[in-house]
C-alpha cells in the first residue's frame, strides 16, 4: 500500500503533493465512504458510561459486615488491585521514550497513545476490523449503513445528540467506512479529551439502530449510492473493482447495492455488530494535549470490561487471479471528456513488493515528472491528465491508471499507451529520477505529521494494520534501496496484458468500441524484458510584520516542529483587474506562470522542483493574485532564487501557454461533466451583474484559446509590480527571508495606483436552472445577500449562524435530512468578500423532492425570524467557530495563506480570531437582528441543477 492510502480516512491529513491530489481524491471518494455531510476532514464520535472493572470473589469477608458491605468492600479491593497493576503497566510503557506508547488491554483491544502540545486539541479514534470486505454478498453495504445508524442513536444519546454535544464544544467529529476497517474518529478541544473518548467508546458499542431510524438513513444511504453514480471516477471504479477483485468480497463497493441495501434491517445490523465489533480486534487511539496515564485509565475505566464473545479470524489474503482474457467495458454517457481507468491486480500489505510497487508507480505516473505524463501530457497533448497508483487493501491490491482527454483522442492514446506499457525499462531512468522518487515518498510520510489528525492517523493504521511504527521504517528503508532490476522484475510480473481490465467512460455519439480497445491491447503489448546539502541558518526568530520600502509587508509566523518552510504571496487584483472581454486570463497567467523560467524549460522547471520535494503554485482569485510555495527548509537557497525567477522573468514560453489553454478548456468541460462544478461555475455570474464578480472565472472556451503571449505578459506586468504581502511559517531561514523580500519589492513594485474594487450589483434574475442529463440527483440552493468582511460585526454574527445551521447537529441537518431524509447532505455556507457576500442553503436531493427541500429552506428562515435561537445553539455555534479555526489552521500553509490574504485585503491577520471573539460575545437577539435583516426569503435567488 503507497502511504497515501494507508491512512486514507483523513481527507486532509495526506502528505502527498499538489499535483497528485486530484486523482486520489478520485479514488479516495470511492474507497472510503463518510457518514457526515462536511467534506473532508471532521471526525464523529458518542460518549459512553461503561461498567466498573471486573469484580474478584474473595472468601474471607471480615466479621460484623453484611453481605452487601461486603461485596462493595471487595469489589473496591478489587478495582484498587487492577488499578495500581495497570498503572505500573503504564509507567512501565511512559518510561520507554517519546511514544507512541501502545498498551494491551485484558480483553485484547490495543491502546495507542501519543503526547503532541502543539494545538489545544486531541485526536481519538477507534479502528474497528471491520469493512464491507467483511460481509456477505446478500448484505453489501452493511457496515456503511451501520456507520451512518451510530449517528441515529444510541443506547444513552437521542438521535443527533452525539454530534450536538461534539459540536456543542468546538469539536470535529465523523466515521468512515473501507473495505477492510471502519474508524470513528473526533477531535476535541484538549480539556474536552474524556468526552471524545466516551463518545467514540459509545458509537462502536452501544448503536441503538431503531428500526423507524433505518428506514429514513437508508433512503439517505440510497441517495449517496446515486450521487456516486453521476461522478466519473466512481464509476470507473466501481466497475473495474468487479473485474480485478471478481469472486471476492473486495469485488462489491462499500455502500454496496441498492437491492441489498434495501433489505439490511435492524436485526441484521445488530447481528454485524455482534459478529465482527470484538475488543481484541479494535484500536483505540489518542493522540494530542494529554496526560498519557489518565488516558489510559480512562481507556480502561471505558472499556475494560467489555468482553470478546467469539475469536476473531485472521485474514487470509484472496487467491491471486489466473492469467486470463483482457476486459474492456465502455459506457457511453452524456460526458463532455472522456475517462479512462486501468487496473491490474496486485498483492495485499502484507506483501514485501509494496514499497517496490508504490516506487514503480510513482517513475510511471506519479506526478509532473513522470514517464508517462511527461509524454502523453507535456508532450504529445492527449490527455488532460494521466496518473499511476497502487491501492493495497489488507487482502488483495490494484495497479491504477486513470486519465482524462477528448473523446477523439482515444483511440490514438490507447494504442501509444500499449506501445509504452511493452518497452517500459527501469535501466533508463535516472540516478536524479530514482532520488526524487525516493524523497518524495518519505517526504509523503513524513509531512502527515504537520497535522493533528494526519498524525492520528498515520499512527493508528501503521499499528492497526502493520503492528507498530517500525513498518514505517521498513517501508522507507525499501523506498531508498531498491534497485532498477528488481523494479523491473515487478513490472515483469504484474504488468499482463491479460489481467488488464479497463472501463471507459464515453461522450455519447463516440465510435469507439470494446472490440477496437481490445485489438489494440492484443496488436501493440507484447512483453518483452528490458536489458537488465546542509545549509547555515539564522532561525525563525519572533512573529512579527515588517514594512517594506515599496508599501509591502513581510510576516512572520514561527513554527519551528518540522524542517519545513511555507510561503505565500498575495497582490489585489486577480479578476479584478480585468475587463469582461478577459474573462479567464488572470486564471490562465497563474497556469502559465510556474511552466518555466528565463533559465529553466518547463520540464527542468519540474525537475529541479520536485528534486527537492517542493510544492510551488500560483493562483488567481476575483481581486487577488497569489503564488504559495512548500519546502524543506534545507533547500532555502535553492528555492528563493528559483522563485525570484518565476516572478522576474517568467517563461511564458508559446508551447507551455498552449498547453496551458488546453489545460484550461479541459478543466471547464470537467467541472460541467459534474453537479456542484457546474452550479459554482455558474452561481457568481448569476448572483452579480457587473465588476469581477459576476465573470467565469475559468472564462469561455473560445475566448481562452483565444488569448495571447502578449495579452498574458500586459497582465502579469501590471499585476506583479503591486505592492505585495510575503507571509512564511514554519522553521525557516530568518534572514534568508528577508533577504529575498526586500529584494524583490526593489525589483517589482513600481508603486502602481492599487485595483479599485466596487461593490458589485446584485442580478436582476432571481432564479436559474440548469440541466445536467443522465444524473441521479437533483440540486438546490438558496442564495441571501449579506455584508461582506469590512462589517465585522456582521461578519461574527452570521458566521454564528452558518455554524447553528451546517454540521451534522445542525438545524438544516436535523430537519430536512434527520427529520424528513431529503438528502445525504446538507449544509449552509457563508461566503465573503471584503465588500460583498452571500449566505447560502445547500442540499442534494432526488429531483421529485426539490419542491419539499425548498419549504423546507422557507420554514427554517420563518423560523428564525421568529424565533430567538436556543441558546445551547448559540453556544455550540461558538464552540464550532473556534474548532473549525484551530482544525483549519494547523499547516504551515494554510497559516501563511490566511496571513497573506487578509493584510493584502486591508485586515489584520488575526482577523479569523477576532471575528471568533466577537461571535463568542454576540446574543442569540443580536443574530436575529442580522437574519431579519438579511435572510429575506422574498428577496433570495435560488439556483438549481437538475437531471
Amino acid at each position: 500500500m503507497f502511504p497515501h492510502q494507508k491512512y486514507a480516512a483523513d481527507f486532509t491529513a495526506k502528505g502527498f503533493r499538489i499535483e497528485k491530489l486530484s486523482i486520489l481524491l478520485l479514488l479516495l471518494g470511492v474507497l472510503i465512504m463518510t457518514a457526515g455531510c462536511k467534506v473532508e476532514r471532521t471526525a464523529q464520535t458518542k460518549k459512553q458510561d461503561a461498567t466498573a472493572l471486573s469484580e474478584e470473589i474473595v472468601t474471607n469477608a471480615a466479621p460484623a459486615v453484611n453481605e452487601s458491605q461486603a461485596t462493595s468492600q471487595t469489589k473496591s479491593s478489587a478495582e484498587k488491585a487492577a488499578i495500581t497493576e495497570l498503572k505500573k503497566e503504564i509507567s512501565d510503557v511512559l518510561a520507554s521514550g517519546e511514544g507512541p506508547h501502545t498498551i494491551k488491554l485484558k480483553n485484547g483491544m490495543t491502546l495507542l497513545i501519543k503526547e503532541d502540545t502543539r494545538f489545544p486539541l486531541v485526536n481519538v479514534r477507534l479502528f474497528v476490523h471491520a469493512g464491507s470486505a467483511y460481509e456477505t454478498p446478500d448484505q453489501a453495504g452493511i457496515s456503511h449503513l451501520l456507520e451512518h445508524m451510530v449517528f441515529k442513536g444510541t443506547e444513552k444519546r437521542a438521535p443527533g445528540q452525539t454530534a450536538l454535544e461534539i459540536e456543542s464544544i468546538g469539536g470535529d467529529m465523523n466515521a468512515a467506512t473501507s473495505f477492510d476497517y471502519t474508524v470513528y474518529y473526533v477531535e476535541v478541544p484538549e480539556n474536552e479529551w474524556k468526552l471524545g473518548m466516551d463518545i467514540v467508546t459509545d458509537m462502536a458499542f452501544n448503536g441503538k439502530i431503531d428500526p423507524e431510524e433505518l428506514k429514513s438513513e437508508r433512503e439517505v444511504v440510497l441517495s449517496e449510492l446515486e450521487r456516486g453514480e453521476d461522478n466519473p471516477g466512481s464509476r470507473i471504479f466501481k466497475t473495474l473493482q468487479s473485474i480485478v477483485w471478481k469472486d471476492t468480497s473486495y469485488q462489491w463497493p462499500i455502500i454496496g447495492y441498492r437491492e441489498t441495501v434495501e433489505k439490511i434491517s435492524s436485526e441484521d445490523i445488530h447481528a454485524y455488530i455482534d459478529r465482527l465489533y470484538q475488543p481484541q480486534s479494535m484500536l483505540l487511539s489518542v493522540v494530542g494535549k494529554i496526560d498519557p496515564e489518565q488516558v489510559a485509565l480512562e481507556a480502561e475505566r471505558l472499556c475494560g470490561s467489555l468482553k470478546s464473545s467469539q475469536p476473531v479470524v485472521p485474514p487470509v489474503e484472496f487467491p491471486f487471479p489466473e492469467t486470463g482474457k483482457t476486459t474492456v467495458k465502455i459506457i457511453p454517457g452524456k460526458w463532455n471528456k472522456a475517462y479512462i481507468g486501468a487496473a491490474l491486480p496486485i498483492p495485499g500489505l502484507s506483501s514485501a513488493k509494496v514499497a517496490g510497487l508504490e516506487t514503480l508507480c510513482e517513475l510511471l505516473g506519479g506526478g509532473e515528472t513522470s514517464k508517462l505524463y511527461r509524454k502523453f501530457k507535456y508532450e504529445k497533448r492527449m490527455v488532460d491528465s494521466i496518473s499511476v497508483s497502487s491501492l493495497t487493501l489488507e487482502r488483495s491490491g490494484m495497479l491504477y491508471i486513470f486519465a482524462t482527454l477528448d473523446a477523439d483522442k482515444v483511440e490514438e492514446f490507447w494504442k501509444e499507451l500499449m506501445v509504452e506499457m511493452s518497452s517500459v525499462d527501469f535501466n533508463q531512468f535516472t540516478d536524479r529520477e530514482m532520488d526524487r522518487v525516493s524523497m518524495n515518498l518519505e517526504d509523503s510520510l513524513f509531512l502527515t505529521k504537520e497535522t493533528l489528525s494526519g498524525l492520528a492517523s498515520k499512527l493508528g493504521y501503521f499499528q492497526f494494520f502493520e503492528g507498530g511504527q517500525q513498518a514505517e521504517e521498513n517501508y522507507l528503508y525499501d523506498v531508498k534501496n531498491i534497485s532498477r532490476a528488481q523494479l523491473q522484475e515487478l513490472y515483469e510480473e504484474y504488468f499482463v496484458p491479460e489481467k488488464l481490465a479497463s472501463c471507459m467512460l464515453m461522450p455519447e455519439g463516440s465510435k469507439v468500441t470494446e472490440k477496437n480497445i481490445e485489438d489494440i491491447i492484443a496488436a501493440n503489448w507484447t512483453t518483452k524484458k528490458a536489458d537488465a546539502g546542509e545549509s547555515n541558518m539564522s532561525g525563525p526568530g519572533e512573529a512579527a510584520t515588517i514594512e517594506l520600502a515599496n508599501g509591502s509587508k513581510l510576516v512572520f509566523i514561527p513554527d519551528t516542529t518540522l524542517p519545513y518552510t511555507a510561503m505565500s504571496m498575495y497582490w489585489t487584483g486577480g479578476d479584478a483587474d480585468l475587463s469582461r472581454d478577459e474573462q479567464g486570463l488572470s486564471a490562465l497567467v497563474s497556469q502559465s506562470l510556474t511552466r518555466g523560467t528565463a533559465s529553466m524549460n518547463a520540464t527542468e522547471f519540474e525537475d529541479y522542483v520536485s528534486d527537492r520535494a517542493t510544492s510551488i503554485g500560483a493562483s488567481a482569485g476575483r481581486e487577488i493574485f497569489s503564488i504559495s510555495s512548500k519546502f524543506p527548509s534545507k533547500f532555502t537557497a535553492d528555492v528563493f532564487p528559483l522563485i525570484s525567477e518565476i516572478l522576474t522573468a517568467p517563461r511564458f514560453a508559446a508551447e507551455e501557454i498552449d498547453r496551458a489553454k488546453q489545460d484550461q478548456v479541459s478543466a471547464i468541460k470537467r467541472k460541467e461533466d459534474r453537479a456542484m462544478g457546474l452550479a459554482f461555475r455558474n452561481i457568481f455570474p448569476f448572483l452579480f451583474k457587473d465588476g469581477s464578480y459576476s465573470y467565469y472565472h475559468l472564462g469561455v472556451p473560445k475566448t481562452v484559446m483565444d488569448f495571447t503571449e502578449e495579452n498574458i505578459r500586459e497582465f502579469w506586468t501590471r499585476q506583479s509590480t503591486r505592492p505585495f504581502v510575503i507571509a512564511v511559517c514554519g522553521d525557516y531561514d530568518r534572514d534568508a527571508v528577508m533577504d529575498f523580500a526586500y529584494e524583490l519589492d526593489a525589483k517589482l513594485v513600481k508603486k502602481d495606483k492599487p485595483v479599485e474594487i466596487p461593490v458589485p450589483t446584485w442580478g436582476d434574475e432571481n432564479s436559474l436552472e440548469l440541466t445536467l442529463p443522465d444524473r441521479n440527483q437533483a440540486h438546490l440552493m438558496a442564495v441571501f445577500p449579506v455584508p461582506g468582511m469590512e462589517d465585522e460585526e456582521a461578519t461574527a454574527g452570521l458566521s454564528l449562524l452558518r455554524a447553528a445551521l451546517a454540521g451534522q447537529s445542525g438545524l438544516l441537518f436535523r430537519d430536512l435530512r434527520d427529520k424528513q431524509g431529503l438528502g445525504y447532505t446538507v449544509t449552509a455556507f457563508l461566503w465573503q468578500a471584503p465588500k460583498t457576500g452571500f449566505m447560502a442553503f445547500y442540499i442534494g436531493t432526488k429531483p421529485e423532492q426539490v419542491e419539499q427541500a425548498m419549504a423546507g429552506f422557507e420554514k427554517t428562515v420563518v423560523m428564525l425570524q421568529k424565533e430567538d435561537l436556543p441558546e445551547d445553539e448559540i453556544q455550540r455555534a461558538r464552540n464550532i467557530l473556534r474548532g473549525e479555526y484551530y482544525s483549519d489552521h494547523q499547516s504551515l500553509l494554510s497559516r501563511s495563506r490566511e496571513s497573506a490574504s487578509l493584510i493584502v485585503r486591508g485586515f489584520e491577520p488575526d482577523m479569523g480570531i477576532k471575528i471568533i471573539e466577537k461571535a463568542a460575545k454576540m446574543s442569540a437577539p443580536e443574530v436575529r437582528v442580522l437574519i431579519n435583516k438579511y435572510l429575506d426569503w422574498n428577496k433570495r435567488y435560488t439556483l438549481t441543477v437538475q437531471p
